[in-house]
């Protein structure tokens, strides 16, 4: 199942396009594709409309290491 970052390089489509398509706010994209932010199943329906790829076939997910403050 392809990443976020990879279906945003194969379709040639920048955050800030995503960011407009999917009616998110730019900073919140970036953290979720950067795997800083888990989205919530809102947001994973609204990425995957911005892309027009089936929530099915996008691998979401936390990629950062947890760090203690």
């Amino acid at each position: 199942m392809p990443t976020l970052d990879y279906l945003l390089e194969t379709t040639q489509i920048s955050l800030q396009d995503l960011a407009v398509r999917s009616g998110l706010e730019t900073d919140r994209v970036m953290a979720i594709v950067d795997g800083r932010w888990t989205p919530s199943p809102d947001e994973r329906e609204a990425i995957a409309r911005g892309l027009n790829v089936p929530l099915e076939q996008i691998a979401f997910g936390h990629s950062m290491n947890a760090r203690n403050i």
